[in-house]
C-alpha cells in the first residue's frame, strides 16, 4: 500500500505536469528549453544545499 500525497506535493507535481505539457505544445524546441533550465535549477539548487549542509543552515 502506498502513502497518500499531501495535498501541497499534489498540487506542486500537476503544476510541474502542467508546465510541461504547456511547453511541448509549444513545439519540441520550447520542452528542450525548459528541460535544460530545470536541469541547471537542480545542479545550482543542490550545490547550493550541499553549502548550506556543510556549515549546518540545513538539514
Amino acid at each position: 500500500m502506498t502513502r497518500q500525497r499531501s495535498l501541497r506535493s499534489q498540487l506542486y507535481r500537476d503544476a510541474r505536469l502542467l508546465g510541461n505539457v504547456e511547453a511541448a505544445t509549444h513545439g519540441p524546441g520550447a520542452y528542450a528549453q525548459r528541460y535544460a533550465r530545470r536541469k541547471a535549477y537542480s545542479r545550482t539548487n543542490s550545490f547550493t544545499h550541499s553549502i548550506l549542509r556543510s556549515i549546518s543552515l540545513s538539514k
